[in-house]
C-alpha cells in the first residue's frame, strides 16, 4: 500500500489543503487509472481523459538527461513508429520543469509528449514516488514505472524497476522492445 494525503477541497477559501492522511491501494493490471492533470514541455494542460479512446504508455523517469532515462527516452523514441502502428501513444512524466523537458526533447530528437509533475501530484497518484536506495544513501524520488493504460482507461499492464533479465521489470536501454514483446 501507498500512503498519500487526502486532498479535500475547502468550499469557504476556494483552495485545497489536505485534512488526513489514508492508505491508497496498490495499482495492479485492471484497475481504473488514476485521472491526471499535468503541463507539456509546451505549457499545454494535458489531461487522462485527453488519450480517452486510445492505449497509451505512460511512463514515469526521474530526471531528463540522465543516463538511465536517456536510454529509456530514446528506446521509446525509436520505437515510436511501432508502438503507434500498435495503437499506442507515448507519454512520459518527470518532476523536471517545462523548459527541462525542451530541452531534452530537442536534444535528444523525441517525438513524444513529456509532461511536468514538479509537485509529484501525478507521482503520488500512480504510487510511484517513494523511497530509494543509491550508493548508500536511502531519498525519496520517481520510482522508474511504466503503466500501459487500455483505450477505456484501465490498467493493462504495468513494468517496474530496473532489470535486464525479467520481464515485468523496465529495461530501460530496450524498453519499447520489452513492451512489444509483452504484447506478442
Amino acid at each position: 500500500s501507498v500512503y498519500l494525503p487526502l486532498v479535500r477541497r475547502n468550499p469557504f477559501s476556494g483552495g485545497n489543503h489536505v485534512t488526513k492522511r489514508r492508505f491508497m491501494e496498490k495499482l495492479k493490471a485492471g484497475s481504473p487509472a488514476p485521472a491526471f492533470e499535468a503541463t507539456d514541455q509546451d505549457g499545454n494542460k494535458r489531461t487522462l481523459a485527453d488519450y480517452a479512446g486510445r492505449k497509451l504508455i505512460l511512463y514515469f523517469y526521474p530526471k531528463d538527461n540522465t543516463p538511465g532515462c536517456t536510454a529509456e527516452a530514446c528506446s521509446l523514441r525509436d520505437g515510436r513508429d511501432e508502438l503507434r502502428e500498435m495503437g499506442f501513444e507515448v507519454v512520459g512524466v518527470s518532476p523536471d520543469s517545462e523548459k527541462s523537458h525542451r530541452g531534452f526533447i530537442e536534444k535528444q530528437g523525441l517525438n513524444f509528449t513529456l509532461l511536468s509533475d514538479p509537485d509529484k501530484v501525478v507521482a503520488k497518484a500512480y504510487g510511484v514516488w517513494g523511497e530509494k536506495k543509491f550508493m548508500g544513501r536511502t531519498f525519496m524520488g520517481i520510482l522508474r514505472t511504466t503503466f500501459v493504460i487500455d483505450a477505456e482507461g484501465r490498467i493493462e499492464k504495468i513494468f517496474t524497476k530496473v532489470d535486464t533479465k525479467v520481464l515485468d521489470k523496465v529495461r530501460t536501454k530496450d524498453h519499447f522492445e520489452q513492451i512489444v514483446e509483452a504484447y506478442k
